[in-house]
């Protein structure tokens, strides 16, 4: 396939909207796209993300129970006045940061249908362009010389002109925890494959392949006639799954297959290994958190 896209991939949409009811009962009160990888939200991981890749637009899809995410990426000037008078103007470009990322808009999901219609909530906001979706339960941890996860997608729609599922290879006794892939082969380019299929946690004896889709989307805007279309699948939602099979009905859809290091910072396990890798990555701590690390293996 030769086709090539000139149409810049512009703005990113965030469904933030779920209950988190796998990290009950922090989340009864607070937003699980809240919960810090040490002192940062998770959410202002997935944003970064984004900017790192160029995006300066993004909305977050939230619901009635989440205004701390909007207050977050606000200015807090009583804070900041505070800290200045202490003298603390470290932390008080640390605070300022986050309100100065990028464009932030917010919308709501107001009733709870599933993430397929979290993403046609985003339909006014994106308008007739291809856009980025970034599932906060998926961190993506990547250095130079490589490209931020959401970027690697974006070059690859820029080289096939069409949407792009970003995936992983996830080992053979977890692909009933993912949406699989079938790839057709050979490869379109490198590390790049046509979807055939796509099936929603398939059956261990049953998948297709071990590629998982972790997160990651490139979409055209023809995934909105597909949703707003899409019968209610799995637990009498619209799923998102479901929109982008019909949509490769009528046009190509890709995977590919992107480098990092990625977290289900969802799964309590997965939110755990992310602290750690993080903090060994930091100056300021990690000798002391390798030390402790040492310490309990010793024991």
């Amino acid at each position: 396939m030769t086709l090539t896209s000139t149409v810049t991939v512009r703005k990113a949409v965030i469904p933030a909207a779920g209950l988190g009811t796998r990290f009950l009962p922090v989340t009864k009160t607070l937003p699980k796209e809240m919960l810090p990888i040490i002192d940062i939200p998770t959410i202002q991981l997935i944003v970064e993300e984004a900017v790192a890749s160029g995006i300066r637009d993004i909305l977050v899809i939230t619901n009635a129970h989440k205004a701390e995410l909007e207050n977050y990426f606000d200015v807090h000037y009583e804070l900041e006045t505070r800290l200045k008078e202490s003298g603390k103007h470290d932390l008080v470009a640390q605070v300022r940061a986050s309100a100065e990322l990028a464009n932030i808009h917010f919308v709501r999901q107001k009733e709870p249908k599933g993430l397929g219609h979290a993403v046609l909530c985003a339909q006014a906001f994106v308008g007739n362009e291809p856009f980025a979706v970034l599932l906060g339960d998926d961190v993506v941890y990547t250095q130079s010389p490589v490209l931020p996860a959401l970027q690697q997608l974006m070059d690859c729609y820029h080289r096939t002109g069409y949407s792009v599922l970003g995936v992983q290879t996830v080992p053979h006794s977890e692909v009933n925890k993912y949406g699989i892939i079938d790839p057709i082969y050979p490869q379109t380019y490198e590390r790049t494959y046509r979807v055939k299929s796509l099936v929603e946690k398939p059956a261990i004896t049953r998948a297709p392949s071990r590629l998982a889709v972790l997160g990651r989307y490139i979409l055209t805007p023809a995934i909105f006639d597909k949703l707003m279309h899409q019968a209610p699948g799995k637990g009498g939602e619209i799923q998102l799954t479901d929109a982008i099979m019909a949509l490769s009905n009528d046009e190509p859809v890709f995977a590919y297959d992107f480098q990092g290091q990625r977290y289900d910072v969802g799964d309590r396990f997965g939110y755990v290994k992310a602290i750690i890798d993080y903090a060994l990555r930091r100056e300021d701590i990690k000798d002391s958190v390798q030390s402790y690390l040492e310490s309990i293996h010793q024991k």
